[in-house]
């Protein structure tokens, strides 16, 4: 049983195709192929089914696969604390972002990363509140942006106080309202956020009593933006987000001031990698 066994089915249960974990991981489909059936036959059991719909790990290995991630991390950890005490910061990291940190913070953050401390390589995996906080559950990422006002499972850097704003199009009867009243919500057409796990919109409505007419669901805050510059709407976005407003739209606050609160999640084994890249996100963030 070897290391890069491990790494093989790992990578195979992200990517759920043997070809492109070969691609990644600088192997042949065949070698990886081979590699799975070996740890099959090691361990008397199926790891994996596979299909005309692609490849996905078995109850068994899904339930070893937690396992084998710790194994993973604690010897990446080993290899990181050895260049440590030698006076070199390596590794590669692994990143759970939401899409407003990706496109707002995480390019200053990656230039920074790269100028001091070039020997780290980091990856990152773009997803919601709840995949998130599942992600560094099973050992998938290293750390991961979340929002701290519901989650009490991880140690949490907290990092930002984000203000939630309604958006409005310049054909509303709203727009030059200094402020929007729960009142006033109740009575426009919604786009509600659909985000997953956590949802500090529908927070906010529960805590007021607000019932809105939600006439869509969407994920992407471009494309709740694109629908209530089309006037079919109006809608709630952290100012985050808001930072390339759409012409014709405009952000306003709501009566009573409300907040998403961003923070840096980690493990609580977290490599020395890893802890520069906290470093560096609590500097960087504290300076905006």
């Amino acid at each position: 049983m070897s290391l890069i066994k491990f790494e093989i089915l790992n990578k195979v249960a992200e990517v759920k195709s043997f070809t492109r974990a070969g691609e990644i991981l600088g192997l042949t489909q065949s070698a990886v192929s081979h590699a799975i059936t070996n740890l099959e036959k090691e361990f008397g059991f199926p790891l994996v089914n596979r299909n005309r719909l692609g490849v996905s790990l078995t109850s068994d290995g899904e339930i070893l696969l937690l396992t084998m991630r710790k194994v993973l991390h604690y010897y990446e950890q080993v290899h990181q604390e050895v260049a440590s005490i030698a006076g070199l910061t390596k590794g590669t990291i692994k990143v759970g972002v939401i899409t407003s940190v990706s496109t707002v913070w995480l390019p200053e953050i990656i230039k920074i990363m790269e100028a001091d401390y070039p020997d780290i390589q980091i990856e990152l995996m773009e997803g919601n509140y709840f995949e998130i906080e599942e992600w560094l559950l099973g050992g998938v990422i290293d750390c991961g942006f979340i929002n701290i006002t519901y989650s009490q499972k991880f140690e949490v850097i907290p990092l930002k106080q984000d203000r939630l704003l309604c958006i409005v199009s310049d054909k509303s009867e709203l727009y030059n309202n200094e402020t929007i009243s729960f009142k006033e919500l109740e009575e426009q057409w919604f786009i509600m956020p659909a985000y997953g796990g956590y949802h500090d919109v529908k927070r906010i409505f529960e805590e007021n009593k607000v019932q809105p007419r939600i006439r869509f669901e969407l994920m992407g805050e471009n494309a709740i933006m694109s629908m209530v510059s089309h006037h079919l709407g109006i809608s709630i976005l952290p100012e985050m987000v808001l930072q390339s407003l759409l012409p014709h739209l405009r952000a306003i606050p709501l009566e009573i001031d409300s907040y998403r609160s961003i923070g840096l999640a980690t493990s609580y084994n977290l490599s020395p990698a890893a802890k520069k890249f906290a470093e560096v996100t609590k500097s960087w963030v504290s300076k905006l």
